[in-house]
């Protein structure tokens, strides 16, 4: 058999077959792709990498490569020849391993998946279809959006997010623990949630913990439970997350806050699946893929002695680090639209289309909190119904010469950080005062939407003297 094997595509009036180029030392396999490959895509076969590169550097691109995978030391310098040749041409990696340890090397070179050998239930053509699907979009460029559940959906259009989806969705199909970095609001548990939804443990549970949200003792008995008569109070035995999510994926949120005490347990659990109650010597023994969080520098914590340096590698089995908002402008009128239609979803309005001036601004703006600061501000765009109470948070210059314009006695003998303040505080005072009538004046209810304390909501309240409307 030749080094090289093509299937042309016939000269018909008809659309040209996808182009795939396959490289894989088995004569056998090459083989088996003929077969149930060449009739679908105009196939080029090699078994080789000398004739693969010289074929890319002659003939058209392809436009999907499959690469047989051996080990790290034969076939990572094949993979990296064949990515500086075709540099935008998605892979696929044929492996006869389900071994991942080195997952996070080959994809940050660049495939897009690995498929398995052998071939079982029409895996292998499933993926190619998968992934050309997935260049037809990306190329588009089109904004993606997948529904995770029924108030959560991940939503890019920026490269750099479209490669983190691809790493992700990669990623999903191995059961090694994932770190996820990224600024506070970045959207890290939406990604979690999309790395759980691609993956085998998908139909079940998907369970959040907040790591810093509770004291070490309680965060103990939430992870791992108790037995009855741990502690004082404990009547009865209590599951913790750990043996409730068995079979699924636990988030480990602002893992970077877990408790000292608390990290050891945790290691042991990430090492062989094991951890008993409080109260309780008796092991048990759990599967539970692990998805981690955190938006501060772990390095810097592991040089402090805060955060423990072998819990951290556990940990990272693979990382995805996501870009704060303000190096991915190009998104914001994407996810502004996302929030228009969720935010009408929610609050039982129609949808308000944001005017030119509103999204430029929206651009321009640093966005410290990131999507989740966008989303608020969203938020208070459909409560208030006024444009120009958002403008005056995001550009309070351009907002003060309308209203000069406007109706200059309004500003007359009146300093500009005087008029600001005042202006924010009438679209502040509106915005309490929509929230609280929505929630029928419940203030609680409307503490909590406003992600603000009941305390700080009865101060807001006395501040701008508000109180129910009068019912006609």
């Amino acid at each position: 058999m030749s080094n090289t094997m093509s299937f042309g595509v016939p000269k018909l009036a008809q659309t040209p077959k996808p182009r795939l180029f396959a490289l894989d030392s088995n004569l056998a396999v090459l083989d088996y792709l003929r077969e149930v490959l060449s009739s679908q895509y105009s196939l080029s076969l090699f078994s080789d990498e000398s004739s693969l590169l010289s074929h890319c550097a002659s003939g058209p691109e392809p436009h999907l490569v499959l690469l047989a995978w051996e080990n790290i030391e034969q076939s990572l310098p094949t993979l990296s020849h064949v990515r500086a040749s075709l540099p935008d041409v998605p892979m696929i990696i044929l492996s006869c391993s389900a071994e991942v340890k080195e997952l996070e090397i080959v994809t940050r070179i660049g495939p897009r998946g690995v498929v398995l050998k052998p071939f079982v239930d029409g895996n292998l053509e499933t993926a190619i279809e998968e992934h050309l699907a997935y260049v037809d979009r990306a190329s588009s460029a089109e904004p993606q959006e997948i529904r995770l559940d029924d108030s959560h959906s991940f939503v890019w259009s920026n490269k750099r997010m479209r490669e983190l989806q691809a790493q992700a969705a990669l990623v999903a199909k191995s059961d090694i623990p994932v770190l996820i970095m990224g600024e506070s609001g970045t959207g890290k548990e939406i990604l979690a949630m999309y790395t759980h939804k691609m993956s085998q443990r998908s139909e079940r549970m998907f369970l959040k913990v907040n790591c810093a949200a509770m004291p070490a003792d309680l965060l103990e008995s939430e992870l791992f439970g108790y037995e009855q008569g741990a502690f004082t109070g404990a009547v009865k035995a209590k599951p913790g997350k750990f043996e409730i999510c068995s079979g699924g994926t636990i988030f480990l949120d602002e893992i970077g806050e877990m408790p000292a005490i608390l990290q050891a347990k945790l290691l042991q659990v990430l090492q062989d699946g094991t951890f008993s109650r409080l109260g309780s010597r008796a092991p048990m023994k759990v599967d539970v893929r692990v998805i981690a969080a955190t938006n501060i520098n772990m390095k810097a914590a592991i040089a402090q002695k805060s955060f423990r340096e072998d819990l951290y590698y556990r940990l990272n089995g693979f990382s995805l680090i996501i870009p704060p908002l303000r190096d991915r402008r190009d998104e914001i009128p994407v996810l502004a639209q996302h929030f228009v239609q969720k935010g009408a979803t929610k609050y039982g309005g129609k949808p308000m289309v944001p005017s030119k001036n509103l999204l430029d601004a929206l651009s321009r703006y640093s966005w410290p909190g990131n999507s989740r600061e966008l989303e608020h501000v969203i938020n208070r765009f459909l409560i208030l119904g006024d444009e120009m109470a958002i403008l005056a948070d995001l550009s309070p210059f351009s907002h003060l010469n309308a209203e000069a314009s406007s109706s200059p006695d309004q500003i007359k003998g009146t300093g500009l950080k005087q008029l600001v303040r005042s202006l924010k505080g009438d679209a502040e005072a509106a915005a309490i005062e929509r929230i609280l009538e929505a929630n029928g004046w419940n203030r609680k209810a409307a503490a909590n939407e406003l992600q603000i304390s009941y305390k700080a909501l009865l101060y807001k309240i006395k501040q701008y003297d508000l109180a129910p409307r009068r019912r006609a």
